[in-house]
């Protein structure tokens, strides 16, 4: 039976899918080293969180997502050693579903771990993030509510860490609360040094190679996107499952396609960064005097006193759009004409070269599965 069990709740958009990386490909090393993670994929965690949170859709989806909460406990009971659950979709659970969250995991011992960074950097990274999952709304309209519903995922329920605090104190004293805050200044491994010490481990013992950065679109490639998500949100083939959302609008056509252009960097509303100002002093305070176990610097919680000044998305023009889109329908074409071409062809007598028969259309679409699943930035 494990005796401790770290729940690495977000937030979203602090270096999670980089520590999970890093978790699910030495995942047999850290099993030798005492750390069981639960599981036969990553996404476990993720219909983990959703079970946790009850999500109200599950019972769409296979018994096998419905089951994966108990699948993890099963294991951990079973398990010696310290165990690990890791998705940042824990941090919009409530105060009710944190508190049955940890007497399930009942009698191990429960730490809660909050990756967590300043508000200004992580509002603009959150919306983006949303723009990559479908989303439609303008930077100035996000984030002006805080829901109270926990399967709100890009909003400032998950966003705010003195929120997260206060909801998951209600099940685990502060003082087995560990809050890891990013520095915008240190390399990536740094966060990685500092969570693999909190889990008792060696950080330079483990391979690193297979992590990625989840780099951040320009300000008119965002806009683009947004745009282009309303198009596919009124077409007669909306984009609407998980599958596409993350294969075809996130990794082929954001991260692999806008993300690479570079681009402007940007901020919201002024009134909003004020907002994030706010926020951030307010969580810094808590965290100062909550008693919570801080594994970093307090100061990496604050918007800093000055920021450089950046465009707002809401400053995008048509024609900017315009340019992005007809340099992204290029891009496209070169990939269609790439992934539909037939490996061998064959040279006629007279000259011209003679392809071995039209690509058919149930031929075009596996090569464009195929050629996405080896596209870089897929992500499980």
């Amino acid at each position: 039976m494990a005796e401790r069990v770290f729940l690495h709740v977000g937030l979203p958009k602090t270096a999670t899918t980089y520590l999970q990386t890093i978790v699910w490909s030495n995942r047999d090393r850290l099993r030798a080293d005492g750390l069981v993670v639960p599981g036969r994929e990553r996404r476990d965690h993720l219909w983990a969180s959703r079970v946790v949170r009850e999500d109200p859709h599950l019972d769409r989806h296979p018994a096998h997502h419905r089951s994966a909460w108990q699948r993890l406990r099963e294991e951990l009971a079973t398990a010696p050693g310290t165990g690990l659950v890791s998705h940042e979709f824990f941090a919009a659970a409530s105060r009710a579903q944190a508190r049955a969250a940890v007497e399930a995991l009942a009698p191990a011992e429960v730490h809660v771990v909050v990756t967590a960074r300043e508000p200004l950097g992580l509002f603009t990274a959150s919306w983006q993030e949303s723009l990559k999952n479908g989303g439609t709304r303008p930077m100035a309209d996000y984030g002006r509510a805080e829901s109270r519903s926990p399967h709100a995922i890009w909003d400032w329920r998950t966003l705010d860490l003195a929120l997260v605090l206060q909801r998951w104190s209600a099940a685990v004293p502060p003082e087995r609360i560990h809050v890891l805050p990013l520095d915008p200044s240190a390399p990536r491994e740094e966060i990685w040094g500092r969570f693999a010490g909190l889990l008792g481990l060696d950080p330079d013992g483990y391979d690193l190679s297979r992590s990625f950065p989840n780099s951040s679109m320009g300000v008119a490639e965002a806009e683009t996107l947004r745009r282009v998500n309303l198009s596919l949100r009124d077409s007669d083939h909306p984009f609407e499952r998980a599958f596409d959302k993350g294969v075809y609008l996130r990794t082929f056509l954001a991260d692999e396609r806008l993300v690479p252009r570079g681009g402007e960097k940007f901020w919201p509303e002024p009134d909003q960064i004020e907002d994030c100002r706010r926020r951030g002093e307010r969580a810094a305070a808590l965290v100062r005097e909550g008693g919570y176990a801080l594994h970093g610097r307090l100061e990496h919680l604050l918007v800093p006193e000055e920021v450089e000044p950046r465009r707002v998305p809401g400053s995008v023009t048509d024609a900017e759009v315009a340019q992005v889109a007809v340099d992204l329908v290029g891009r496209l074409l070169d990939d269609v004409r790439r992934l539909s071409t037939p490996e061998r062809t064959e040279r006629d007598e007279d000259g011209p070269q003679v392809r071995d028969g039209a690509a058919k259309p149930r031929a075009l679409a596996r090569r464009l599965r195929s050629g996405l699943s080896r596209l870089p930035g897929r992500r499980g």
